[in-house]
């Protein structure tokens, strides 16, 4: 089966800070992604200029493309970029990693994810859009998704309902599979109801953490929310950090799987993108839920051992080792 993932296509900006100061500077929601304006992205980037920083392809559906494609999957990616040297610098990026692009350009400036690392390897988001706020549901034909069989989608995307609804339909009329990542806790807080809408008409595998899930479904208990979102779809999946993870399809079946021991935490920054690529990696060659979620939790391992999402070829041979050796 072939994998193909529709997103924002950011540049990720990533800081190591020493304490939790600067964010209250700037007024970001820990933990969180917060939308920010290009005012407001000029503000960061002056307030940050003595701050090191590195740089690497970003955006949740990226990221998860991306460990695909290292896991020679030559999944697609569609998104919006501009005219710019970051632009250039985001499909060379994925091109590298073995992502076949369909990337549309803009006037606009590449969108930057300002990703702020604080001690324990927790993330918090500012995020400038650039030109991905201007990928419409106009852009979305069914040719898009010709030569594929699943789609993966973020939930960042309802800041267009028009978009990610267009986006859902046409995928299903052109007979895809669609599994959605709901993104940020806060995205689902302020998007409860229509989330509702989307999952029970269009998707078929949905991932969340537990606050994403929290915000979903008003409940602490994670089992509980494992069954109010499988009752929505086919399978659904509950990242659960240190605690490893669950997964549930319509057979009624909890499936779970422990976390893979890490004893330094650098940067959580796209550990749920790449648990998602190994649960979709596995479940496209037709493996149980339980191989489905041991091989993400592998690909999550490692993504946290390192700063932003970018892992060597060592890595990549350990994680190809364990997905064989389990």
């Amino acid at each position: 089966m072939k994998i193909l993932g529709i997103g924002n296509a950011l540049v990720d900006v990533l800081y190591h800070l020493q304490d939790e100061h600067l964010l209250s500077e700037i007024h970001l929601k820990k933990d969180a992604m917060t939308l920010i304006n290009e005012r407001w992205e000029h503000v960061i980037e002056d307030m940050t200029r003595n701050i090191e920083k590195t740089y690497a392809s970003g955006g949740s559906i990226s990221n998860t493309m991306v460990a695909l494609g290292r896991l020679e999957r030559e999944p697609g990616f569609i998104g919006r970029v501009g005219d710019d040297a970051m632009g250039r610098f985001f499909e060379a990026q994925l091109k590298q990693a073995g992502v076949q692009t369909q990337l549309l350009h803009g006037n606009e400036g590449t969108g930057m994810a300002h990703t702020f690392i604080t001690p324990g390897g927790n993330r918090t988001f500012g995020t400038w859009l650039g030109a991905a706020y201007y990928l419409t549901a106009g852009d979305i034909t069914e040719e898009l998704f010709h030569g594929y069989d699943l789609l993966h989608v973020e939930g960042y995307l309802v800041q267009s309902e028009e978009l990610i609804e267009a986006i859902c339909k046409k995928a299903k009329q052109a007979g895809l599979i669609i599994s959605l990542d709901l993104s940020s806790f806060n995205v689902v807080s302020k998007n409860r109801i229509y989330f509702h809408h989307l999952i029970s008409d269009y998707i078929d595998i949905v991932f969340a953490n537990e606050g994403e899930a929290r915000a979903f479904t008003g409940s602490f208990d994670s089992k509980e929310q494992l069954r109010h979102l499988a009752h929505l779809c086919q399978t659904a999946v509950v990242k659960l950090g240190e605690h490893g993870s669950i997964a549930m399809n319509d057979g009624g079946r909890i499936f779970q799987c422990n976390a893979i021991p890490v004893h330094n935490v650098v940067d959580t920054t796209a550990a749920g993108d790449y648990f998602a690529a190994g649960f979709l990696h596995a479940l496209t060659r037709g493996h149980r839920l339980e191989k489905c979620l041991q091989t993400g939790s592998i690909l999550a391992s490692e993504a946290i051992q390192v700063t932003g999402s970018q892992l060597s070829p060592a890595a990549w041979n350990r994680i190809k080792t364990g997905i064989h050796c389990r």
